[in-house]
Parts: structure tokens; C-alpha cells; sequence
């Protein structure tokens, strides 16, 4: 039995019209994220985790959010809503314990990694069959993500400004990945004639 391809028309269409400017929003941030890291390099563990802390929330929040209201034509929502959950609460524990050593910092900013990273690579393949998703893009996002937290993981004596470098390329690039994403699931809608 052959499977057809997904239409502009078929059941992801609506969907992509109200997800794709979500996606950009976390793409800006993740961005601006990079951006702070990478500007301010000497940026001390504290302000780097205040940082964090905010992007984390507010990444959480629009996850959940996604999740929640599309749950009845989103094919693995309770993943998105899993992974705004542990972004929501890595945020609050980076903003509750800022005092906290590096190394704790980088082992919440590694596990965050992490799951984002396999939440990510999850998300990406249940959109792997409709025609210009984007899926590739947010597969290869997903990959740098778990690569990012096993890195930070083996290598966690690298020094703190090391590893606020590699994190704020690591944004930037995640960022854009997410935009160009954006803007593809934005085609798929208007192709269908929603946006």
C-alpha cells in the first residue's frame, strides 16, 4: 500500500498558519540569546543565567502554549507540552538559584540541551511527509541541540567563557534554523491559501 503525499490542503495546513510566527518568536529569541553571549563573552555566570532563566520561560511558555492549542490536530502535542514544561522549569530554577557554581549552570544548560534537542528531533519527524515543513531544518536543529548538551557534558572544565561562546554559536545557529523553519511552514500555508 503506497502513501500519498501530503497537500497544501490536508490536516498539517491550518496548523502551519497558526504555528509558523511561533516558531519565529523562539527562532528571535534564540537569536538575541546567542547574540547577548557571544557580545558579552566576559558576561559573568550570574547574568548568563538570568539570561538563560527569561529565554527559558518565555521559549516554555510558547511551547506550551502551541501544545495546548493545537493538541487536537498536533500529532505528538504532549511532547511540545513536555518540553515547555522542562523549559518552563529550567528557567525558574536558573532564576531562583543564580548563585549556583558553574558547573551546575552547565549541567542545567546541558540536560536542558538535551531534551530540547530530542523533543525537537521527535517534533521533526512527525512532520517529515509534509512537503516543505521544514522538517529537515528542525531535525538538524534537534541534532545540535543533544551534540551541544553531550559536549557540554564531557567537556565540562572547558572554562565558562569557552562554553559561553559555544553556546551563544549554538543559539544563533538554532535561531536561524527556527526562522528559516518559520518561514517555510508559513509557505505551506500560504500555498493552501490561510495566510
Amino acid at each position: 500500500m503506497s502513501e500519498r503525499a501530503f497537500t497544501a490542503n490536508d490536516q498539517f495546513s491550518p496548523l502551519f498558519k497558526q504555528m509558523w510566527w511561533l516558531v519565529l518568536i523562539r527562532g528571535i529569541l534564540a537569536v538575541l540569546f546567542g547574540v547577548v553571549a557571544l557580545v558579552w563573552p566576559g558576561i559573568t555566570v550570574w547574568a548568563l543565567v538570568v539570561v538563560f532563566g527569561i529565554y527559558a520561560i518565555v521559549d516554555g511558555v510558547v511551547l506550551v502554549y502551541h501544545a495546548i492549542r493545537d493538541r487536537a490536530r498536533l500529532d505528538g502535542w504532549g511532547w511540545w507540552l513536555a518540553m515547555g514544561l522542562v523549559s518552563i522549569a529550567a528557567g525558574i530554577v536558573a532564576l531562583v538559584w543564580p548563585a549556583a557554581t558553574a558547573l551546575v549552570v552547565l549541567y542545567i544548560i546541558a540536560f536542558y540541551a538535551i531534551l530540547f534537542g530530542v523533543t525537537g528531533i521527535i517534533g521533526a519527524l512527525s512532520f517529515r511527509k509534509v512537503p516543505n515543513s521544514g522538517w529537515g531544518w528542525s531535525l538538524v536543529a534537534g541534532i545540535l541541540a543533544v551534540l551541544l548538551g553531550v559536549v557540554l557534558l564531557i567537556f565540562p572544565g572547558s572554562g565558562i567563557i569557552s562554553l559561553i561562546w559555544l553556546l551563544g554559536i549554538y543559539a544563533i545557529l538554532f535561531g536561524v534554523l527556527l526562522i528559516v523553519v518559520a518561514f517555510q511552514v508559513r509557505k505551506v500555508a500560504k500555498e493552501a491559501g490561510l495566510v
